[in-house]
């Protein structure tokens, strides 16, 4: 099994970046449209509704979110604070159903009402982000840093929580992570942010500001993780789907940035980086 995650990860890391440094904008967002559309179609199996015609309504409906949001490009580009704060209140709302989760409800018809929803929601706030960051003067090299904010509180999170272990944070939705590995993963992700955009060319950014962002992030990219394993608790399956061996599904591997991605663009904007 390690053996096939390593080989799918040096497969998937020079993947990601071509997609990210070799395609332009526009490619860029199509690719990032075509990828989160396989995760819809996983989300179908956390809604409970991939056996019936819901799940190609919810498919459907996610196609034609993003092309209206790439038709109408100009008008929600043109002032992108307002999108990006419903965004990041969408997430908020969304995460309220981490504390509300009881591992004994069954997914019936308001679980996937809900879930339809929440699918909508993550799916086109995450392209936004995306494509959005993409188009941004060496928008390429801020996707570069979102990635690394997310990977270093993915990273500092499964070190600090094995060697200190302690409480639990979500012991029904998730068992594996610690309060202690929580302020590890936030912290190495601050530290990062901070380095990072020193170092990354055409990022410019107040240290204080960066790390700011890079905490907010951190913590909302931890936020997506749990929320697509609470729908996997729901639906009682291990993995989103097949597409990467031994790393499980699409959703499997974007969950932290479908979440991050919104509160990153806000915090840019908001810090007028």
């Amino acid at each position: 099994m390690l053996k096939t995650r390593v080989l799918t990860a040096l497969v998937m890391a020079p993947a990601a970046f071509a997609l990210i440094f070799w395609l332009p904008p526009i490619g860029f967002a199509v690719a990032a449209g075509l990828i989160l559309l396989a995760a819809c179609w996983e989300f179908r199996k956390l809604a409970n509704v991939d056996g019936n015609p819901a799940g190609w309504i919810l498919m459907a409906a996610q196609a034609g979110v993003f092309v209206l949001l790439a038709r109408s490009w100009p008008t929600w580009t043109a002032d992108p604070i307002p999108p990006f704060q419903l965004a990041c209140l969408a997430w908020l709302l969304m995460f309220s159903q981490l504390y509300f989760y009881r591992p004994d409800i069954k997914p019936e018809l308001a679980y996937r009402i809900r879930t339809f929803l929440s699918a909508l929601g993550a799916l086109t706030f995450g392209w936004m982000a995306l494509a959005w960051l993409r188009y941004e003067p060496a928008g390429e090299w801020w996707i570069l840093l979102l990635l690394l904010i997310i990977w270093a509180a993915d990273i500092g999170a499964y070190f600090t929580g094995r060697s200190f272990g302690g409480w639990k944070m979500a012991p029904s939705i998730s068992p594996g992570k610690t309060w202690a590995g929580l302020i590890g993963g936030l912290c190495l992700a601050a530290v990062v942010a901070v380095v990072a955009a020193r170092l990354l060319p055409g990022v410019q950014a107040n240290a204080l500001h960066i790390a700011a962002i890079g905490l907010v992030t951190a913590l909302a990219s931890v936020g997506g993780d749990l929320f697509i394993s609470l729908h996997k608790r729901s639906v009682d399956c291990k993995d989103t789907g097949r597409f990467f061996p031994g790393h499980g599904g699409v959703l499997d591997r974007i969950d932290s940035l479908l979440a991050g991605a919104p509160f990153f663009v806000l915090g840019k904007l908001m810090a007028g980086l």
